[in-house]
């Protein structure tokens, strides 16, 4: 029986885990080694590791789970269920295990539009966050990729980092007149063309090239990605969801039955690491709380109640 199994190990998960981990309780984290930001080079916006890979962050924040004895283990889990009073986890490699606690730190895949060249060039010099990536293309030739409302929000967005933006729309661009004026006064150009694909070097993007042959020469691109939970087990127990996919949380990270947290990507919208590791603290914090209370039974400030049940190290707080 463990305390809690956390399923993602990214710095959402691996946060809770840690939290957990230094309140001495049971944790098992289980994590199949696929991040939304592999392709990325670096990790930005996050104090003190700005910059870090991704991978090296995910590494360090492993190791540092070793002294509290954290279980972790590259694994799927397969399935999630709640029984009684608690969850019980079916893992890849077939084993069950059970928790008193459940937290998924899934995380969600972003879709790639569907251009030649882009996937090859994604996490160099194609991004879809500018706060992670814009500082790196700042004063260079800039590209935002997009429609309507979201096309126009990006390309307003990049002028924080260039003077030189266009924004291209692969089609009909879906912008009302205000949006059209508004993208005139502030320099941004619009390209309507359709786009045949991305041509780049070593990573990094070098032209536009539009299906009439016609080029357009840029540094970075940037796109608003559509994108979906990584894993079904939100849907399954029973989460909500916002009407852009999220799931919908509670205080401290509740979702869905109880003792059901949601933590990181799959439940925000500002979707950035350090948000995420922020609400890893608050989910592992409030389930400490949470289990400290259990143990000390209905009477739970001590006036006369049960005490601790063996094997439980909570102290009251408060």
């Amino acid at each position: 029986m463990y305390d809690a199994v956390i399923v993602g190990g990214g710095p959402a998960g691996l946060s809770a885990a840690l939290i957990l981990g230094r309140c001495r309780r049971r944790v098992l984290v289980c994590d199949v080694g696929r991040p939304r930001n592999r392709a990325a080079r670096a990790l930005h916006g996050y104090l003190t590791r700005d910059g870090i890979p991704p991978l090296e962050l995910r590494r360090l924040g492993r190791r540092e789970l070793q002294p509290y004895g954290v279980d972790y283990r590259t694994v799927e889990v397969t399935e999630a269920t709640r029984v009684g009073d608690r969850f019980r986890c079916t893992l890849g490699t077939g084993e069950a295990v059970e928790s008193r606690f459940l937290v998924l730190a899934t995380g969600v895949v972003d879709v790639l539009p569907p251009i030649e060249g882009l996937a090859e060039l994604y996490g160099r010099s194609v991004h879809h966050c500018p706060y992670c990536d814009g500082w790196e293309v700042r004063d260079r030739p800039l590209a935002a990729l997009g429609r309507g409302k979201d096309g126009f929000g990006l390309a307003v967005s990049l002028r924080t980092w260039s003077d030189d933006v266009v924004l291209c729309t692969d089609g009909p661009h879906g912008l009302r007149n205000a949006q059209r004026a508004t993208l005139t006064r502030l320099g941004v150009a619009l390209r309507t063309e359709r786009i045949a694909r991305l041509e780049g070097r070593a990573g990094l993007l070098q032209r536009i090239v539009f299906v009439d042959g016609r080029s357009l020469p840029r540094r970075a691109l940037f796109f608003k990605p559509a994108k979906y939970q990584r894993s079904p087990l939100c849907e399954e127990l029973g989460c909500s969801f916002t009407r852009k996919g999220a799931v919908r949380v509670l205080k401290h990270e509740k979702a869905g039955p109880e003792g059901l947290f949601v933590i990181g990507d799959a439940s925000q919208d500002i979707q950035m690491a350090i948000i995420a590791a922020a609400e890893g603290v608050r989910a592992g914090h409030a389930i400490n709380e949470s289990l400290s209370r259990r143990s000390l039974g209905p009477d739970r400030w001590g006036t006369g109640g049960p005490l601790l049940h063996p094997g439980d190290r909570a102290v009251p707080g408060g």
